[in-house]
């Protein structure tokens, strides 16, 4: 099932950036969906690239896609293996036209992130992973090169959070431990972060969902970080509704 499947997740999220970025650089329409979050041509036309195509690739493994859940189009994991999609994550960071919005893609096996694909299209940056220890990034086009997180150093933490979802419970949280630095980053870029080694520690204590977080989370424990909700249990994904409690991800812990 792996061999040369990650390539294919890079070319189809190659596929759907570039469709992004034809919306990015027009003028282009945002409407509210039905949870009042922001959607836009470029959160449809790039899940109308990725659905097909991983049918394609892998057919008999259901897709959950942010935006058809968002239509009613629901499909049933309970078989254990499915793929998560957000096929813009971070739209906020698209309207806004900052770079900070992604393409993620997710295998899910027995509630776990086991491969992954998040590609930052304006910033032409990819990271993929096909497990624990293989870690890659492409970035401008150049040669891809392997990633690891970090251990912490005794001289304090780096922390990143959301920049378009920062609350007090996160600065609470974030002022008991020793942080030296705070770096803000929008969408999945935040795990990825943390993965190569330029953060230690993101919390989240707003709301996400699976396709927010399956494909970071696959490329930063691939990269020998962690997931873990408040209460120190592994992420799990394929529970009910698809929403997230909080969690915190971390880097290497010692």
């Amino acid at each position: 099932m792996k061999d040369g499947i990650v390539r294919e997740l890079r070319d189809i999220a190659l596929a759907a950036g570039a469709a992004i970025m034809d919306v990015y650089e027009s003028d282009f329409d945002v409407r509210s969906k039905d949870d009042r979050s922001p959607v836009t041509a470029a959160d449809e036309r790039a899940e109308g690239i990725i659905v097909p195509r991983l049918a394609e690739i892998a057919p008999g493994i259901p897709t959950v896609a942010e935006e058809r859940v968002a239509a009613g189009d629901v499909p049933d994991v309970s078989g254990g293996r499915f793929w998560l999609v957000d096929p813009l994550d971070g739209t906020r960071e698209f309207i806004d036209r900052n770079g900070e919005f992604t393409v993620n893609i997710a295998l899910i096996e027995d509630g776990r992130p086991m491969l992954g694909v998040v590609y930052a299209p304006a910033r032409r940056r990819l990271y993929a992973t096909d497990g624990p220890g293989a870690v890659l990034v492409e970035e401008g086009g150049g040669p891809a090169r392997t990633i690891t997180a970090r251990a912490p150093s005794e001289n304090g933490l780096v922390a990143v959070a959301s920049r378009s979802h920062r609350d007090s419970r996160t600065d609470g949280f974030l002022d008991t431990l020793p942080v030296k630095e705070f770096t803000a980053a929008g969408s999945s870029l935040k795990f990825c972060l943390v993965a190569t080694g330029e953060a230690d520690i993101y919390p989240r204590f707003g709301r996400t969902m699976e396709w927010d977080t399956a494909a970071g989370h696959a490329v930063l424990a691939a990269a020998g970080g962690s997931v873990r909700t408040v209460d120190g249990d592994d992420l799990l994904y394929g529970k009910e509704g698809f929403e997230n409690p909080f969690f915190i991800a971390r880097g290497i812990e010692t």
